[in-house]
């Protein structure tokens, strides 16, 4: 039985390439499985009336611990 977890959750970080984070990954010793992408959005008021805007999105990796 191997120590550690055998899948992880890898964020992209602001200052980060998703190339960098895929070196990351590699580096910790797994291999992403799952990508996946959630929309972060901005809270707008224009004269009473709340819009939601898109500001950016949050890049995330499901990765497996490499055998």
């Amino acid at each position: 039985m191997s120590k550690g977890k055998k899948k992880m959750v890898f964020e992209v970080q602001e200052n980060e390439t998703i190339d960098m984070c895929l070196e990351r990954i590699k580096k910790a010793g797994y291999v992403p499985v799952r990508r996946t992408e959630k929309p972060i959005f901005a809270e707008k008021k224009t004269r009473g009336s709340v819009t939601y805007e898109p500001v950016g999105r949050q890049i995330m990796f499901e990765a497996k611990a490499v055998e």
